[in-house]
């Protein structure tokens, strides 16, 4: 197959570059699919999270700034996505909408909550119920 094309300055100029060599497009297909997954993951785990704690969906996906007690459960949907079912902290912030930065705050201030029993109850229940729902579905 003749290859017509440029030559870069530092190729012998009368050697045409391959290409042929190109690497295949298929790579790329790929991401999106595991985007969309993570997507969907996401999607679920505010589902979740809604049905469990009782707060409306579209509250937790709102943009901006919500009432404390939609933020305090946003932050636990998101310390399940990272934590228990291995989304990475930026994944799982484009998933909910947010930034790397707040996925990792609500990580830190979720594990800081811990030490009272009730609300490690209430994490350690929504863990239970996260990872029964994807079980099969990890992205470890």
């Amino acid at each position: 197959m003749p290859a017509v094309s440029p030559t870069r300055r530092d190729q012998d100029p009368g050697r045409p570059i391959r290409v042929d060599a190109a690497p295949p497009f298929q790579s790329l297909a790929i991401g999106k699919r595991r985007e969309e997954r993570l997507l969907d993951v996401c999607e679920g785990m505010i589902d979740i999270a809604a049905a469990l704690f009782n707060v409306s969906g579209r509250e937790l996906r709102r943009s901006g700034r919500s009432p404390s007690e939609v933020v305090r459960v946003r932050q636990i949907a998101m310390y399940v996505a990272h934590v228990c079912l291995g989304i990475s902290m930026r994944d799982v912030g484009r998933g909910f909408g947010r930034d790397r930065t707040t996925v990792a705050y609500a990580c830190h201030t979720v594990e800081d909550l811990r030490d009272d029993e009730e609300y490690d109850r209430l994490v350690a229940m929504t863990e239970k119920v996260a990872l029964a729902a994807f079980r099969d579905r990890i992205l470890r």
